[in-house]
């Protein structure tokens, strides 16, 4: 399969699903700045989520329609986030809350709108 020769597609991210997996083992990314920490958390929650979900659009489109390769990418980005919702809650310190699963959801889903609408307004 040629999609497997492409190290350059498929690494990024599976690389970036791995960092999330480490900072997710911490047992406290707190800083103390209170709810300045909270939402800038939130923020960069929402794009690492866009980001994974652009990372696997960009090598599902190699294989499939662009619109269908970002329908994949969304799921497979929504899914990563509720095992990551998960391994946070066996995480001294974490939990893995509904909340911040819809926050990376909307992330994957404001990148998955992105790439289709770039691609309609390119066409």
């Amino acid at each position: 399969m040629a999609l497997l020769r492409r190290p350059d597609l498929w690494l990024p991210p599976l690389v970036l699903m791995g960092l999330i997996y480490l900072f997710s083992a911490q047992p406290s990314l707190d800083s103390g700045l209170g709810w300045i920490d909270m939402v800038g958390r939130k923020l960069i929650h929402f794009g690492e989520y866009a980001l994974l979900c652009f990372l696997w659009w960009r090598l599902l489109r190699t294989a499939m329609p662009d619109r269908r390769a970002a329908l994949l990418a969304f799921v497979v980005s929504c899914l990563y986030a509720a095992t990551d919702e998960l391994h946070q809650s066996f995480v001294d310190g974490r939990n893995g809350t509904p909340v911040d699963w819809a926050i990376d959801s909307a992330g994957a889903a404001a990148a998955a709108l992105a790439v289709t609408a770039r691609r309609r307004v390119a066409a």
